[in-house]
């Protein structure tokens, strides 16, 4: 809905979002809006005024309170919501390495986890790689990361060498 100039000046923002489903918030934003009586406006980043990548929802200022009030006891609703926050997702540490070769190590263990279907995080700073490195792992993938870990300790760097290249065999054979 464009605007006159005149009335722009009056116009307030009342919600603003750089989310991925920013326009579709905005756009729920709008209807509560005036399903409540009040005039409101979508903009998006080829307005001034509104960075990039954004969208707004403004109202005429007069009618910002009630609008923030109205946004906040009805707010889009949030992806995170429904995030799993139970402690079996809490990261635990499952090898720590200190050293000349603690980062490469930790990368190894980490490629090794990640190739098997268990998210890592590498903890370290590279800048400094004789500083201790870390590899955590969501508790609950506590126990099998560890197994992974002694099952490719045991195999050594020469089962390493050889699935890689059978993985690359392979990749060549398949084309």
């Amino acid at each position: 809905m464009l605007i006159g100039m005149k009335e722009a000046v009056n116009f307030v923002t009342v919600y603003r979002s750089m989310d991925d489903s920013a326009e579709e918030d905005c756009e729920a934003i709008v209807e509560l809006l005036t399903d409540n009586g009040i005039k409101a406006v979508l903009l998006d980043d080829s307005s001034a005024g509104v960075p990039e990548g954004a969208y707004e929802v403004q109202t005429a200022a007069a009618d910002a309170p009630r609008a923030e009030q109205l946004i906040a006891e009805n707010p889009p609703e949030d992806e995170l919501t429904d995030v799993d926050d139970s402690s079996s997702l809490d990261l635990e540490t499952i090898y720590h390495a200190d050293g000349t070769l603690a980062e490469v190590e930790s990368m190894g263990i980490k490629n090794v986890l990640e190739s098997n279907g268990i998210a890592a995080v590498l903890v370290g700073n590279s800048v400094l790689p004789t500083m201790s490195f870390e590899v955590k792992v969501a508790r609950e993938n506590v126990e099998r990361a560890r197994q992974l870990i002694e099952e490719a300790q045991n195999a050594g760097p020469e089962a390493a060498e050889e699935a890689e290249l059978e993985s690359e065999g392979g990749a060549a054979s398949g084309a």
